[in-house]
């Protein structure tokens, strides 16, 4: 995927995830919070997996793993900074 990739992924699930929060009115994340947790997501989970043998050839288990790292990350962000 390569880091390209990896920064284009993570924009697009910041900003997706950012809109489709259901507490994105009520928190004080902005979209630029959101969209850098996308992108930290993806690269600490593309680094971990790098480190740990986890994408060995770089495709298989590199899309969802890091895909899914950026939801969470992004969903704790927004999550987490809402007024309550």
């Amino acid at each position: 995927m390569g880091w390209p990739g990896i920064i284009v992924l993570g924009v697009a699930i910041g900003l997706a995830g950012w809109w489709l929060h259901p507490l994105r009115r009520a928190s004080r994340a902005r979209w630029w919070m959101a969209l850098l947790a996308g992108v930290l997501g993806t690269s600490v989970a593309r680094m971990a997996g790098n480190v740990t043998g986890l994408f060995h050839d770089g495709d298989t288990l590199e899309w969802p793993v890091c895909t899914a790292i950026a939801v969470i990350a992004v969903a704790a962000t927004v999550g987490l900074l809402s007024r309550r």
